[in-house]
């Protein structure tokens, strides 16, 4: 099967670099896969899975948490807010983040609580549980 290259990059860091066979990401209208000659693209990324097969090898998955996916003749760069391997993931603190998020949406009638940026969290939250196998 034919390559391309995959770099996603955060504000923090180079994540990930190197060859693959496809790619599965989350965009913010619904999900969507690239192979090697996809046509040029643009898109924006929601919360997710990104997923990705490396040559002879396994998929490998990384939490997001929004972004853009760029679609280019040599491959694709992702520019995330977050990205995240399940090994990378802190098991407590997500759960924590995800409790947080849940009690702050369930004050919303009682305070001024900013209900997008709450349910934003929840979802980061879950999403990052889910990449562990824990419930969300």
């Amino acid at each position: 099967m034919s390559t391309f290259q995959l770099e996603i990059v955060t504000p923090e860091k180079t994540v990930y670099s190197g060859e693959i066979e496809s790619l599965r990401a989350p965009g913010s209208e619904g999900e969507f896969g690239v192979l090697a000659r996809h046509r040029a693209m643009l898109a924006a990324l929601g919360v997710g899975r990104i997923q990705f097969k490396e040559t002879g090898a396994e998929d490998r998955q990384v939490a997001t948490s929004g972004g853009f996916a760029e679609v280019h003749g040599s491959g694709v760069t992702i520019l995330a807010e977050t990205a995240e391997f399940g090994e990378e993931i802190d098991l407590a603190r997500a759960e924590a983040a995800r409790d947080r998020a849940r009690e702050r949406l369930g004050r919303r009638r009682d305070v001024d609580v900013d209900e997008a940026r709450a349910e934003i969290a929840l979802l980061r939250a879950v999403n990052r549980l889910r990449m562990l196998g824990s419930e969300g």
